[in-house]
């Protein structure tokens, strides 16, 4: 069988740290069962990361629903700084208390891979940027990471069942396998070009047995025009001056009217090499470093017990508001209040709020927006935050 999780049983509560169900049968045995309010939080991001990309938001509906609980959340695909509560729960501490592990379970890696996604995105602009890294993952969570990996800005995803279920053509080119089995590049290509339906474009890889280069132009020449793109996932033991291969491939191409087709590279990328890389690619497949991307680290702590501020040593009790000015994006953390009007910001801009009503008593308050109008909303708040 496959160890994936049965949905049943986390929506039963029975994927729960062990210390929140002995919780449970104390205050059951005790007889106390108080309201809270327990708030969701990153104090730090991975590496030298300034912000994150709240993701897992649709999942944490789904786990919560049915529950007679209050939830306030920012929005899926909210670009967010330290310490500023991303999603806030309201409600007797029992009845949401055993599901704390699965809500951060569900925010923090999903959160993470969104993040991954859209600084691998900012940093190659209007480049392509594809997620290829499902076979460095579970089959099992594969639709979590590419969806994850899609909304945070990622163009395509290899999958086909997971394109399917984002309502996305999947994007892929031709593997290794295929040039092997047929024993050379340009006939791997060709066949490529016979077989499949003229939408696909063609995108010969150009690394399997010889030279890059002249394997670019071997393949360029075989199809001239019907060529779209090379695709480049040369070994790290083989590279050299990596972008040196790639610089004269483009001079031979360009040098014999073949300035159409596209450069394509995969294979170890992240933010920092898409970037050094961008003067002269047009397109990257990132695996790893997006599906293996570093959770955000959110915790869940009470701060509110019987309408009384009250939390642990080093947070900040008290339910809050985070408002963002819409002009210049600075945040300001105030003490919750039912806002009456818009504050302004010293720049003029207006401070709106970040966290709004997403769950009361088993209704669900909004919409969920379909993983496309999460993506738009990403990548349109990417330029004004920096890598």
């Amino acid at each position: 069988m496959f160890h994936v999780a049965d949905p049943k049983d986390i929506k039963a509560g029975k994927y729960a740290d062990v210390y929140f169900s002995r919780t449970m049968e104390v205050l059951r045995a005790k007889g106390i069962d108080k309201r809270v309010k327990a708030e969701f939080i990153a104090k730090r991001f991975p590496e030298d990361y300034g912000w994150g990309v709240l993701a897992g938001v649709e999942e944490v509906v789904y786990l919560l629903k049915d529950l007679p609980i209050n939830v306030r959340a920012m929005k899926e695909g909210t670009i967010f700084r330290a310490y500023e509560p991303v999603m806030e729960i309201e409600g007797r501490y029992t009845d949401f208390g055993l599901f704390e592990t699965s809500i951060l379970g569900l925010l923090c890696q999903a959160s993470g891979v969104a993040t991954k996604a859209a600084r691998c995105k900012k940093a190659a602009g209007n480049r392509r940027v594809i997620s290829f890294g499902a076979r460095r993952i579970h089959p099992g969570i594969a639709p979590m990471v590419e969806r994850n990996a899609f909304i945070g800005g990622c163009d395509g995803v290899s999958v086909v069942k997971d394109a399917e279920m984002l309502h996305e053509e999947p994007s892929g080119t031709m593997p290794h396998a295929l040039i092997l089995m047929i024993g050379d590049t340009v006939e791997a290509t060709k066949a490529f070009d016979e077989v499949i339906h003229p939408k696909v474009k063609r995108v010969s890889l150009i690394d399997t047995f010889n030279d890059e280069k002249i394997e670019a132009i071997r393949v360029a020449e075989a199809l001239k025009k019907r060529l779209f793109g090379i695709r480049l996932d040369t070994p790290s033991s083989r590279r050299g001056d990596f972008q040196k291969i790639i610089e004269e491939i483009r001079w031979e191409l360009n040098l014999r009217g073949f300035g159409h087709v596209k450069i394509y590279v995969s294979g170890g990328l992240d933010e920092k090499r898409i970037l050094s890389l961008n003067p002269l690619v047009d397109a990257y497949g990132v695996g790893t470093s997006i599906s293996n991307a570093r959770v955000i680290d959110l915790a869940m702590d009470i701060v509110e017990i019987e309408g009384k501020p009250l939390a642990k040593r080093g947070k900040m009790s008290g339910s809050k508001s985070v408002l963002r000015c819409s002009k210049c994006l600075q945040d300001r953390m105030i003490p919750y209040r039912p806002r009456r009007g818009q504050d302004r910001c010293s720049c003029g801009g207006r401070f709106d709020e970040m966290l709004s009503p997403l769950l009361r008593d088993k209704a669900v308050l909004q919409a969920l927006p379909a993983p496309q109008a999460i993506r738009k909303y990403v990548l349109q708040q990417l330029p004004r935050f920096d890598l």
